[in-house]
């Protein structure tokens, strides 16, 4: 629960925000070229932020930042901080794979393991960590399976490969494999952007309940979709973040020109 902090005068008690990951100054480069541009924000636990912005805006590059993907990329680089609880995960001292256990990532494509079954793309991470008994397996992959709404799709077929499934329970299933490693902040890019409507809606309604448990953040082109899951946005342009706020706010009184013109949907 997020603290109770009293006011001196007041006599009564307000709750301060409870920032679960900060981005600080971030830039990030590929061969020397700025995709972001010194950007800076904060999301919130038990909340969902949306990054909306044209095509190259910077969005997935930024979010990639937030859990050291992007350095995996030939010839890229990033500045900046990035605090984890307060922890910088860009510090020499932190170990980058341990915290992109700590910070998982949904892609725009669903990605299966191909020669996998369903339940062993569930438990594939926990075997790496060393995790051997079957029943803690087995308690774990039903448990991820449930929270994302795929368990009673799938329990008889367990075995079958995970690419025998849809697209949309194909994205599910691979939700579910990157909660079954404990992460704190879930990073979603476009999860739903190649799925029939039935589908997203039931990856909306996943996002909805998860963010009970976990920060998310979500790199969205549709822009309906964000107001529909998102508790707050970012608008994000030309590699800068142009305006950041509370959804309601970004869509229907938006501060800046630019971004009132995005949201109209007169570029993009």
């Amino acid at each position: 629960m997020e603290a109770l902090t009293k006011t001196p005068n007041a006599g009564r008690s307000f709750q301060e925000p409870r920032y679960k990951l900060v981005a600080e100054n971030i830039v990030a480069t590929y061969n020397g070229v700025e995709a972001v541009k010194n950007v800076s924000m904060k999301f919130r636990e038990r909340a969902v932020t949306a990054l909306i912005g044209p095509s190259g805006c910077g969005k997935t590059t930024f979010l990639r930042c937030l859990n050291r993907m992007h350095e995996l990329s030939k010839g890229a680089k990033v500045t900046g901080r990035v605090l984890l609880d307060g922890q910088d995960l860009y510090s020499s001292r932190e170990d980058a794979i341990i915290h992109r256990r700590k910070i998982g990532m949904v892609f725009q494509k669903p990605n299966p393991f191909p020669t996998m079954s369903i339940y062993d793309n569930v438990a594939a991470g926990l075997k790496l960590n060393g995790v051997k008994d079957r029943k803690v397996l087995d308690q774990i992959v039903q448990g991820c399976l449930e929270m994302v709404y795929l368990w009673d799709e799938v329990k008889h077929d367990l075995k079958k490969p995970g690419m025998s499934l849809s697209g949309g329970q194909q994205q599910r299933l691979c939700i579910a494999r990157a909660l079954a490693i404990q992460p704190e902040v879930l990073l979603m890019d476009e999860p739903a952007s190649a799925l029939d409507p039935i589908a997203t809606q039931k990856i909306e309604e996943m996002i909805t309940e998860l963010k009970k448990e976990y920060a998310i953040i979500i790199v969205t082109h549709n822009m309906q979709q964000a107001v529909r899951i998102s508790d707050f946005t970012g608008f994000m342009y030309l590699g800068s973040l142009v305006e950041f706020g509370d959804t309601k706010q970004i869509f229907e009184n938006p501060k800046n020109e630019t971004t009132a013109k995005y949201v109209q949907g007169q570029f993009g």
